[in-house]
């Protein structure tokens, strides 16, 4: 190759353009071996002693937090982008190194923050180079720019007991640009990892590392990130992302409500954005767009931690969240059109509260339309959440949820109003009661609950064309294994109509680690529409879709749930459990409530595909591998062992599975039973009401 070639290579290098390429046998071509030859002038951005908090997906969609990591021997991250040599040609002796070490505790992640790389793609080249090891989406590059990173194939070692960068540096010294030789001589980052389990310093290596230069463009513009404006650039994203709930009475934990705060609360602020616990909008970037958006853009994320990066400087201007006098008002949506009162219930200050379920007797007495509703919750640390029902009858006992019509509302923690879009609504008859299933936990001192339900009607010249309707995809059968970190279950829904989705909302417990939400078509085209790389069990919401999504007659909703069993989960109250289906939050739940309308159903011409639906439901929840029928494998929970109690009387035709008619036809008696069951509750005199605290 010329000089001249080779000092154009470098040029072009040195401004991030060529990133090196790869013949089809995965060796570096010409052109590359020069680009990086120029590259190794390029200094390396300075290591950080140690390394701060993170949450960041893989190329699966799921989280990976840093600090629960904390019982590991070591954990070793590798630096990898999108088609460069180097990082392919390492995967299989990174699949070498994690084999090695992983049964001693270590653990092993790479580290994409190439912005030209998408979740799609990345996950294509991790699946065509088994890189066996999750790949995680540093989309913001926040995690690259703090371990200062420069190039792909660098392996940085870190001792979870100091949270300490130990090392940094390449694998050892096979690889260089056009060189690879059969053995190392040094092997670092396999010395630095022994260094570490044994508690020991680590040796630095005698190079950097050999691979593709990735762009950071902020590190460019540190200079600038000290000349952020609060006024200007800073308090309007705190303003429209986070006073809304960090202010004066409303749920947020402190006041944002001045410069001085801000500044205050600065360090906390960086880590619950670097971790996503703020906003906590939980649904990934990734997939989907949704109304009422509450999570951060690239840019807002950036601006924030760079400015706190900074030292949070005030710079001039006046303060705009000081401007104003800040109250949470007393009905976000304005007062409603009618106020109605939930039974008050004494919570003790410690012990267990069984789920309540009270009712609200319905004082219309013309049916209405409601467009949206919303709970003012009294004791927001002991309400859990609120769900309601429309029932015909007033219950002379519990509103039991199996009497239950069309929701009128709900409130879970982050998600305390409900808005039907325009001209969809729910019709609320006259007459008959609401009933509440109300779920409530000791917070260390007693309190007696008051809260109020609000509802907003259409006005008469405006009734709805549409009616809103709304189901469950639900799993009672769902049993973890103890210790599991990443246990999965799955259950779905069919739709036997055409059917347009406004709206999903996942609920697990302590457990729930992820969840996902897939539309799989008759013609089998599967579409992802909404995924939770990390739930978080603290705050929970509708996910309204930003249009509509049409569901075709024949289509399935899949949901997956992802739990952590583990002793690396924080919030598990034991690992050693077996744990199953339960009300209380120590147990756990599968849950995704989603609102839909039937294409064809209109005010005027009501029609109910419930039963339709319902024929299906319990096939959805026990068909773990979707194939429409049952094995004797796939029946667990107590429901799988009545079922394969009588296997052999179901399976009619004798084919070791039962298919949809063998089932329905269960589910038939079973209902018969039911409905004879809660005839019998009705006329049996009211239960006494249970002792506050428990079982």
């Amino acid at each position: 190759m010329s000089k001249a070639r080779i000092s154009v290579l470098g040029l072009l290098a040195s401004a991030g353009l060529v990133y090196g390429c790869a013949t089809d046998d995965g060796a570096m071509s010409a052109a590359a071996h020069g680009t990086m030859a120029a590259a190794t002038e390029t200094a390396s951005a300075p290591m950080p002693v140690t390394i701060d908090n993170f949450m960041l997906p893989d190329e699966t969609l799921m989280g990976h937090e840093l600090y629960r990591l904390a019982d590991a021997k070591a954990i070793v991250i590798v630096t990898q982008a999108n088609g460069c040599p180097i990082s392919r040609t390492l995967a299989p002796h990174v699949r070498e190194l994690k084999a090695r070490y992983e049964g001693q505790g270590v653990e092993f992640l790479m580290l994409n923050s190439a912005l030209q790389d998408s979740r799609e793609a990345i996950a294509k080249e991790a699946a065509e180079f088994n890189f066996g090891i999750p790949v995680l989406l540093d989309s913001n590059q926040l995690v690259g720019e703090q371990l200062g990173v420069t190039r792909t194939g660098e392996f940085f070692v870190i001792d979870p007991k100091t949270w300490k960068v130990t090392y940094r540096g390449p694998l050892d010294d096979r690889f260089d640009y056009g060189v690879q030789k059969a053995k190392a001589n040094h092997t670092w980052a396999a010395d630095a990892i022994d260094a570490t389990i044994a508690g020991r310093p680590a040796l630095a290596a005698s190079k950097q590392s050999p691979g593709c230069l990735i762009d950071f463009p902020e590190r460019a513009k540190k200079a600038q990130h000290a000349k952020i404006s609060y006024t200007t650039d800073v308090a309007p994203i705190l303003e429209a992302k986070c006073v809304t709930c960090h202010q004066p009475g409303s749920i947020g934990p402190m006041a944002l409500t001045s410069y001085e705060m801000v500044k205050g609360f600065s360090p906390m602020i960086r880590e619950v954005i670097r971790t996503d616990r703020m906003p906590p909008w939980n649904a990934s970037p990734h997939v989907g767009k949704f109304e009422d958006d509450k999570s951060l853009t690239k840019a807002e994320i950036k601006t924030l931690v760079h400015w706190i990066e900074a030292g949070a400087p005030r710079g001039e201007g006046p303060d705009p969240l000081a401007l104003a006098k800040r109250e949470a008002p007393e009905w976000p949506l304005g007062k409603p059109d009618l106020i109605l009162e939930v039974p008050s219930y004494t919570i003790p200050a410690s012990g267990v509260v069984d789920y309540q379920r009270p009712h609200i007797v319905n004082p219309l007495k013309e049916g209405r339309w409601i467009k949206a509703s919303t709970f003012k919750v009294d004791q927001r640390q002991a309400v859990h959440h609120f769900l309601t029902g429309y029932m015909k009858d007033i219950p002379t006992g519990p509103a039991n949820e199996s009497r239950w019509g069309s929701s009128v509302g709900g409130y879970a923690v982050g998600s305390e109003s409900v808005l039907w879009p325009t001209n969809v609504g729910t019709f609320l008859p006259p007459g008959g009661a609401i009933g509440i299933q109300a779920h409530y936990t000791p917070f260390g001192k007693e309190v007696t609950d008051k809260s109020k339900l609000g509802l907003y009607f259409y006005k008469d010249d405006e009734k709805p064309d549409l009616v809103m309707r709304g189901a469950v995809v639900i799993d009672n059968t769902i049993v973890i294994p103890p210790g599991a970190s990443r246990h999965k279950e799955v259950a779905y829904l069919e739709f036997p109509k055409e059917a347009l989705l406004y709206s999903a909302f996942p609920h697990a417990h302590y457990r729930g680690y992820a969840s996902d939400l897939w539309l799989h078509y008759p013609d089998g085209k599967k579409e992802m529409l909404l995924s939770l790389p990390r739930y978080d069990f603290n705050w929970q919401r509708d996910y309204v879709f930003e249009k509509p999504i049409k569901v075709p007659a024949g289509s399935r909703l899949v949901a997956h749930y992802w739990y952590d069993n583990s002793k690396r989960n924080p919030a598990n109250p034991d690992p050693t459990k077996e744990i199953v289906w339960g009300d209380q939050s120590w147990e756990e739940m599968f849950f995704t409530n989603v609102r839909y309308r039937w294409v064809d159903e209109t005010a005027a011409n009501p029609v109910n595909y419930d039963e339709l639906m319902n024929q299906t439901r319990m096939l959805g929840m026990l068909d773990d591998n979707l194939d429409g029928k049952l094995q004797k494998a796939e029946l667990k929970g107590e429901m799988g062992k009545r079922l394969l109690a009588y296997f052999g009387q179901i399976d009619r035709d004798s084919s070791g599975s039962i298919e949809k008619p063998e089932l329905a036809a269960v589910q038939s008696m079973f209902g018969r039973r039911r409905n004879a069951d809660q005839a019998q509750q009705q006329q049996a005199p009211a239960a006494p009401k249970p002792a506050a605290g428990g079982r």
